[in-house]
């Protein structure tokens, strides 16, 4: 047994006794990269990583090609760091068996939890049967720090998939206020004309900022 097979039972150990609270957040991801680096000490990685995104959340939020730029991070590690935040945020969200989504206040509240630790602007698509009974939640689509297009072909065809007969935009605004901008605007008309032609309303966009939500509809923003 190497010095680093050592350390590495150890930290396994460690984890087992005592959880993941007992870790620094270096040392968390340090152990998470055992299972994409086998050969390799990965202190120095889980380093270089806390130190270019400056915390574990913005680490775990980070785009894979981004972190393929950090020394000792192949595609393997990317892929591994990208899929454990999602991969929770799935288990959460499907520990509900029935969502119904039909207030402002209930809506608002799902997508404070879907958003949550976010560092970037994301646009979903929320697909809602007569009652406000969640059918499916769709990312439409993933963008930078203060901007997302729209995939207006990719929303109708979710909404007729599922069977839809109303829909909720939501998306983030990572560095902002959560307040409409004149793209969202422009966006919640093309959804809204779209999703007509089809016999889908448009229920709702929301935008989710810093723990808070704005509800278009709510504020007299879809009329």
């Amino acid at each position: 047994m190497g010095i680093h097979d050592g350390h590495r039972e150890k930290m396994r150990n460690r984890f087992l006794t005592a959880g993941l609270d007992a870790f620094a957040d270096h040392e968390a991801l340090e152990l998470l990269l055992y299972y994409a680096i086998p050969r390799r000490d990965t202190n120095p990685t889980a380093h270089a990583l806390m130190e270019r995104y400056g915390s574990l959340s913005a680490v775990l939020e980070a785009p894979a090609e981004d972190l393929r730029k950090v020394e000792g991070v192949g595609e393997s590690a990317a892929v591994l760091l990208r899929l454990v935040p999602q991969l929770c945020r799935k288990a959460r969200l499907a520990g509900v068996r029935e969502t119904v989504l039909n207030s402002v206040e209930r809506a608002g509240a799902y997508l404070l939890e879907l958003f949550a630790g976010l560092n970037r602007e994301v646009l979903y698509q929320l697909c809602l049967d007569q009652k406000g009974k969640l059918l499916a939640c769709k990312r439409l689509s993933e963008g930078g720090a203060n901007h997302t297009e729209m995939n207006i072909r990719l929303l109708m065809e979710n909404a007729i998939l599922t069977s839809a007969s109303g829909v909720i935009l939501s998306h983030n605004h990572p560095s902002g206020i959560a307040l409409p901008s004149e793209d969202d605007f422009n966006t919640t008309e093309r959804a809204r004309a779209a999703l007509m032609t089809i016999g889908v309303k448009l229920v709702d966009h929301i935008i989710v900022a810093d723990g808070d939500f704005v509800s278009m509809a709510d504020s007299g923003f879809l009329t």
